[in-house]
């Protein structure tokens, strides 16, 4: 994709992956993407998870039972897109980086969202939050938008990645409650957690991970030179060691067992892509789970997918390997 020019590249994935996601989602709009309103439709009981802000005090002090307002909801609304282009990002150990692969969720997802008249922004992050593109319609919206996430310089080594700063400045900016997407592999310094659940509490955030499956299991090839793309350190070790490879994979379960609780902590649903996963084919999968979760009735128990995220194995932010393998 990294080869593939903004205008190409969108045209390629109107035509392979937006034509049928957008058929499928088609009379479920606004099932999917919920927009905000003001015209009072009706009134409930109040159900866990809802927004406390829209309780209306005085039905609930007349029934005694908490109740809160529905609104008509306008089919318009606003999505961020808050973008880690951190050194890791660029990391692929086969034909896709996960950088093009955000890429090309970036592309379909703001593309659908601007041809029903939805209105796209992000927020870039590679040694800091060093980009903002305002929220804006139309074709040409999600063309710049490409534009931006490649026109990133490269980030220097040395630099810790802080998710942490990229969401407590998007609290700052997006101020109209809106649909987030954190488009992230969250190999990060700790203490992002917070500051996420911070902004699910105000918007409805998608945490979109992005992986490799060279970051869960190293394969016996010998000797490598593993290079962390965030520090610049290298390290030749023997991937025909059992012992090696064990120890490995026990460290990567033991940092997946952590994500996979702050995620669980901030309350977000996940959304996995994979360097060698079909991105309509987790698109759809995706699509599946959201209507499962947003039709059930209360009290129902969701799937374990729904309840709990599964985040696959990743490495320690510090030694993950992000540069493809040297045989010696």
């Amino acid at each position: 994709m990294s080869d593939e020019s903004p205008d190409p590249l969108l045209r390629r994935l109107e035509w392979t992956v937006l034509r049928r996601l957008d058929g499928l989602l088609q009379g479920d709009y606004r099932t999917l993407w919920r927009g905000t309103g003001l015209d009072l439709a009706d009134l409930r009981e109040y159900q866990h998870a809802d927004d406390v802000r829209h309780i209306d005090w005085n039905v609930t002090a007349r029934l005694q039972v908490p109740h809160v307002r529905q609104f008509t909801e306008d089919r318009e609304l606003t999505a961020w897109f808050l973008l880690d282009l951190s050194g890791s990002i660029g990391f692929g150990s086969n034909d896709r980086s996960k950088l093009a692969v955000s890429e090309g969720f970036v592309a379909v997802l703001a593309r659908l969202l601007t041809r029903h008249g939805n209105r796209v922004g992000a927020m870039l992050y590679g040694q800091q939050v060093d980009g903002v593109l305002p929220p804006g319609a139309g074709r040409t919206q999600v063309l710049q938008l490409i534009s931006r996430m490649r026109g990133r310089p490269a980030p220097a080594a040395g630099h810790e990645t802080r998710l942490a700063d990229l969401l407590r400045a998007a609290e700052s900016t997006i101020r109209r409650r809106s649909m987030v997407f954190v488009v992230s592999d969250f190999i990060s310094a700790p203490g992002w957690h917070e500051p996420l659940a911070r902004l699910a509490r105000r918007h409805e955030v998608l945490a979109v991970r992005l992986f490799d499956p060279a970051e869960m299991a190293l394969p016996d090839v010998g000797l490598v030179t593993i290079e962390d793309a965030e520090s610049g350190e290298q390290l030749l070790v023997d991937t025909q060691d059992p012992g090696f490879r064990e120890r490995f994979e026990a460290l990567a379960a033991e940092h997946e067992a952590s994500l996979r609780e702050a995620l669980a902590k901030a309350g977000v649903d996940t959304l996995e892509l994979a360097t060698d996963d079909d991105l309509l084919g987790s698109l759809l999968r995706f699509v599946a789970l959201r209507r499962q979760r947003l039709r059930a009735p209360v009290g129902h128990r969701l799937p374990a997918a729904l309840r709990t995220p599964r985040v696959p194995v990743r490495l320690a932010a510090t030694a993950a390997p992000t540069v493809a393998w040297e045989r010696r």
